[in-house]
C-alpha cells in the first residue's frame, strides 16, 4: 500500500539493539574513565573543549549550547556547577546585557589539557583499537550518512 510505513525488520531491529546497546556502553566505559583520570564528566570536557577551541576561550552561552548541541537551560545548570568548581566563569555580554559570555578560566583550562591525554588514549583503546581500518572507515560512512539524515525535517 502506497503511504503505508513500514516497520523495521526483526534483523534491523537487532542491528539497530547492538548498535544502541554498544554506543551506551562505551560511553558508559568512556565516561567512566574520564571522571576517575581527570574528575571530570563528559558534559565538562565538551564544554571545556569549545572553549578551548574559541576565540580567546569566550563564547556567548547560545552559541555554547547549540555547539554542545545541549537545550539552554541544562547548559545553564551545567555551568553554575562548572562555575563552582572554577573552572569557568561568566559575564554578562558587553553587547547585550540579557547574553552571557562564558569564559574558560585558566583552571578550566589547566583541566581540559590535563584530561586531554588520557581520554584519547581510552579512545585509541576502547574504539579504535576494537576496530579494523576497514570498520573504521565504515563507521565514519554510517555516522555521515545518519547526520546527513537527521539534519534532514522529519516528523
Amino acid at each position: 500500500m502506497p503511504g503505508k510505513r513500514r516497520l523495521p525488520t526483526r534483523a534491523q531491529l537487532q542491528t539497530w539493539r547492538e548498535f544502541i546497546e554498544a554506543t551506551e556502553a562505551l560511553r558508559t566505559v568512556l565516561a567512566g574513565r574520564l571522571q576517575s583520570d581527570a574528575g571530570l564528566s563528559p558534559g565538562d570536557y565538551a564544554v571545556l573543549l569549545a572553549l578551548s577551541e574559541a576565540e580567546n576561550g569566550r563564547m556567548r552561552s547560545s552559541e555554547l549550547a547549540t555547539r554542545v548541541g545541549w537545550e539552554r537551560s541544562r547548559l545553564s545548570h551545567h555551568l553554575g556547577r562548572m562555575e563552582r568548581r572554577q573552572l569557568i566563569q561568566r559575564e554578562k555580554a558587553a553587547a547585550d546585557s540579557r547574553g552571557a559570555e562564558i569564559i574558560l578560566v585558566p583552571a578550566g583550562a589547566t583541566a581540559f589539557r590535563e584530561a586531554t591525554a588520557p581520554h584519547l588514549r581510552a579512545i585509541r583503546e576502547l574504539f579504535v583499537d576494537a576496530l579494523s581500518p576497514e570498520q573504521i572507515a565504515a563507521a565514519a560512512d554510517i555516522a555521515a550518512a545518519l547526520r546527513k539524515h537527521l539534519a534532514r525535517p522529519h516528523r
